[in-house]
């Protein structure tokens, strides 16, 4: 069987689509989201108020920093 010559193509390493920064945010934002869900799942009173208030805002407050780190576009050095 004859064989293709193929030519050899250069590979140009495209930069990651995250920085340091991103992925920085992203850990924090996980551990934040962590944080609130175990204070949500405390072993005190279902009624207090930060099972009830403060626990689904910190929730909130982890997701948002998600989105963020999701978002902010790498800066440029040159």
């Amino acid at each position: 069987m004859a064989q293709k010559n193929t030519p050899v193509k250069e590979t140009n390493q495209e930069p990651f689509v995250f920085q340091k920064t991103n992925y920085m945010l992203m850990i924090v934002s996980i551990v934040v989201v962590i944080l609130g869900f175990i204070i949500m799942a405390g072993d005190t009173d279902i009624y207090s108020s930060s099972k009830i208030v403060i626990a689904p805002i910190i929730v909130l407050i982890g997701f948002a920093i998600g989105f963020v780190a999701i978002l902010k576009k790498p800066a440029n050095n040159n």
